[in-house]
């Protein structure tokens, strides 16, 4: 990449979204971890992975349960979306070998979460698009740590996957040097301008998160990186990455135009019995955003069935 055009992608990006959090956050990295307080005796934890351009809060409406601790990851160069609360640094963090802004980074973080701060045996992993990739490319980085864990996959980025032919044609035309001048655009434009085009139907809550996508990463920089090394990871990563995933869920929307739909149920498809594949009726990419319903239930998780 040309000298000049690093000089424009890291000029710093303004956090522009963050909600009231109880609880505490730690850094990890250039990344961050956030444990949501609880009211009642935790039952299960729930760690959720967001995905690209999205930030933690994705989940916080779909996990309300005060018996629910609710573990939430931000990825590396994002705007941890949080008010009131001064990150820590954890005395369990180690240093983070892969360049920060990928996938292989983000799995690092994942990994050092589920290591440390689960306070319960009932564990499940919930990722949304790139933050799926992020869970099978920590799985593959340490599988025994998911011996006993299950893991949603919801619209996800996988092996072998595409991006939306709508994507694509938007990404083609566009140089590293154009990314600066592309996302002031889109960010002076109203969301009902592309909205409804990418994100479907429309809800407060999508509304709420959807609209200040293009301000969720600290520089113009991790964008590019996130988007060019999300489609070299479908493309090197193979489907047997699924046999060390011991339990799991693969949740589909009835349409997507942010992913390729089809490549995203070819991949799934290679996957062992033990994981399962729910086409839900959900119209977009963001399944948990435009209904709870499709979450499931906690009954699916692996030590809870065995009890």
């Amino acid at each position: 990449m040309k000298a000049s055009h690093v000089r424009k992608l890291i000029k710093p990006i303004d956090s522009a979204y963050s909600e009231m959090f109880s609880g505490r956050v730690y850094r990890v990295g250039t990344g961050a971890v956030s444990v949501r307080n609880h009211s009642g005796k935790a039952e299960q934890t729930v760690i959720g992975v967001h995905g690209f351009l999205e930030n933690h809060c994705y989940f916080t409406q779909a996990y309300e349960a005060p018996t629910t601790e609710l573990i939430l990851l931000t990825c590396s160069n994002y705007h941890i979306p949080v008010n009131g609360v001064t990150p820590e640094s954890p005395d369990w963090e180690v240093p983070i070998k892969h360049l920060d802004g990928t996938i292989e980074y983000d799995a690092c973080i994942l990994n050092q979460a589920l290591a440390n701060l689960p306070g319960t045996d009932n564990i499940r992993v919930h990722g949304h698009s790139r933050g799926g990739a992020v869970i099978l490319e920590a799985i593959k980085q340490w599988p025994e740590l998911y011996d006993n864990v299950e893991v949603i996959l919801e619209a996800p980025v996988l092996p072998n996957g595409r991006l939306s032919a709508l994507v694509t044609a938007v990404l083609e035309p566009v140089s590293h040097g154009m990314w600066p001048w592309l996302i002031r655009l889109i960010n002076s434009a109203p969301s009902s301008a592309y909205g409804q085009t990418f994100f479907g139907k429309m809800n407060p809550r999508k509304k709420q998160l959807l609209g200040k996508l293009f301000s969720a990463t600290k520089d113009h920089l991790t964008i590019v990186r996130n988007i060019e090394n999300l489609m070299a990871w479908m493309e090197r990563t193979d489907t047997s990455v699924y046999d060390k995933v011991r339990y799991g869920t693969f949740l589909i929307p009835a349409v997507d135009r942010i992913l390729d739909r089809q490549s995203m149920l070819a991949s799934a498809r290679q996957s062992p019995t033990t994981m399962r594949i729910v086409e839900t009726e959900a119209p977009s990419h963001f399944i948990t955003l435009d209904s709870k319903e499709w979450v499931p239930g906690f009954e699916t998780l692996p030590t809870a069935a065995e009890s």
